[in-house]
């Protein structure tokens, strides 16, 4: 059985397991790291030893690195689906992948951490203004990019949904300026009706 090891709140955790119940994979997942613990120990950091979530572990099959598990998932367990066979067109997925690592993640991070896991007496709202404005400018790239497509990729969903979909979700869900983007607003509505995003992504944010 495949086994997840890392905590349901973690973001890199929840977007393989959103490609696990998309996929309908028999699962085990295992709380490891924050207020869990365990991944600064030997047995874990054999596995990876950067110490961080996820880590997955396919039969004796050890992968780290969450866009790469989720790549790992799709075209081991997709049968051709969320991931495309011709070049170009994985490069179309690949780049909003990245970009979410590159640009929207650092972007959203102060408001993220400062607004949920930091004490009020002890927040930077400086930091966390400047994070709100900055990642509101990034989904209007995106907001932009999706006008007469469903998906980020097209018409089709796909893993370039994935991770920005995740993070997304937590953007709604924090107390910044949500500017009035329809396209990406009726992208995020389409997530929402997914029971496997549902599940995996839309829990309390913490």
């Amino acid at each position: 059985m495949l086994k997840v090891y890392g905590r349901k709140n973690s973001i890199n955790v929840q977007k393989v397991m959103w490609i696990v119940g998309e996929l309908r994979i028999a699962y085990e997942r295992l709380d490891i790291g924050g207020i869990f613990g365990q991944n600064d120990q030997d047995w874990y950091l054999a596995m990876n030893p950067m110490g961080r979530v996820p880590v997955l572990d396919d039969e004796g099959y050890v992968l780290w690195e969450s866009h790469t598990i989720v790549r790992y998932l799709v075209r081991q367990y997709g049968e051709g689906a969320w991931y495309p066979g011709d070049v170009k067109a994985c490069g179309n997925v690949d780049k909003w992948m990245d970009w979410k690592i590159g640009f929207l993640q650092p972007a959203l991070h102060a408001a993220f951490w400062g607004l949920i896991r930091t004490p009020e007496a002890d927040r930077d709202m400086s930091a966390i203004r400047n994070s709100s404005v900055e990642s509101a400018k990034l989904l209007g790239i995106l907001d932009s990019h999706l006008q007469g497509q469903d998906y980020i990729a097209g018409e089709e969903i796909s893993i370039a949904d994935v991770p920005v979909g995740a993070l997304t979700y937590r953007w709604y869900g924090l107390d910044v300026e949500h500017p009035d983007y329809q396209n990406l607003r009726a992208w995020y509505e389409r997530l929402c009706e997914r029971p496997a995003y549902q599940e995996h992504v839309m829990i309390p944010i913490t």
